[in-house]
């Protein structure tokens, strides 16, 4: 009879299944997850009353054609320079201090141009811009 102590193997751990369940779960994780990405433009949502608003000035309207030229309250500049539009907004806007600017550009026309009039008008001091939409239709099939 034999009482010596056998050696035992010592057991191992099979990590394959564990790190099959951590890719899953990363991977649900990351599917999951919505990723909001900030922006640098400040958004001021409208509040809801029960009264009447008072009609506020008249916004000043900047349209980009898909070519290029600019219209600044019916006004046609053509392709301006930056100073020229920045001129040209200065005189739309009178002496309002922080006027209602609506950016409305051609789907086509290029981004640079809508650039440009953003940061003509950050330039001057203005931080009330909107960029104009049209709201999709469904009525194509």
């Amino acid at each position: 009879m034999n009482l010596s102590p056998q050696k035992s193997d010592e057991p191992d751990v099979n990590l394959t299944p564990m790190i099959d369940v951590v890719f899953l779960l990363l991977l649900f994780f990351m599917v999951s997850t919505s990723f909001i990405r900030e922006s640098s433009l400040k958004v001021d949502l409208p509040e809801a009353t029960g009264q009447a608003f008072v009609e506020q000035e008249k916004p000043v309207d900047i349209i980009i054609n898909a070519d290029g030229q600019f219209i600044v309250n019916n006004i046609s500049l053509g392709t301006p320079s930056k100073a020229e539009l920045s001129a040209q907004l200065k005189l739309a806007v009178g002496e309002i201090a922080d006027p209602h600017i609506i950016i409305t550009a051609d789907a086509k026309a290029d981004y640079q141009n809508i650039v440009t009039a953003m940061d003509s008008a950050q330039q001057l001091g203005y931080s009330r811009l909107t960029l104009a939409t049209r709201q999709k239709t469904n009525d194509k099939p």
